[in-house]
């Protein structure tokens, strides 16, 4: 049985949502792989944080914190913790630079600033012959069902 070309450009778009699915996948995965260490002055601190800047380790490499005051332990403690959560962001920024539309940034999205309805629009994007069937129904068929456009809120 052969196929129309209907049946072929649906069969197209099912393959092009598939690949981009599985690029969304791997930039996920790439995502949960970022992480971050920073290093305090005179080896006194090694933090290392995830891509949420969860701390996921703390390493004393040196005794050079046992010579520190308790309020120079305390602020080397955050500053290191903070440039490796900057440093995390960054990365993970980085990650999604590309994939995100025109106009938003990763940077501000990771810092919950960004305006999301941007990321998606009022109406799909959607080729021609798609959205005829939406407003028609399969060419060639004089009844069917027919699919309902959603309301616009």
């Amino acid at each position: 049985m052969s196929s129309s070309p209907y049946d072929q450009h649906i069969e197209e778009l099912l393959g092009s949502y598939r690949r981009e699915r599985a690029q969304v996948g791997e930039l996920q995965r790439r995502m949960r792989d970022v992480t971050a260490t920073v290093t305090a002055p005179r080896q006194a601190l090694k933090v290392t944080v995830n891509s949420q800047g969860e701390v996921t380790e703390i390493e004393f490499p040196t005794g050079a914190y046992k010579r520190m005051a308790p309020v120079e332990l305390s602020q080397m403690i955050s500053s290191t913790i903070q440039k490796a959560r900057t440093n995390a962001m960054a990365e993970a920024a980085e990650v999604l630079s590309g994939h995100l539309p025109a106009g938003v940034s990763a940077a501000d999205l990771l810092q919950g600033k960004a305006d999301l309805g941007g990321l998606l629009p009022e109406a799909p994007p959607m080729a021609d012959e798609v959205g005829e069937y939406v407003a028609h129904g399969r060419p060639g068929r004089d009844a069917g069902p027919r699919i309902a456009r959603p309301p616009v809120a």
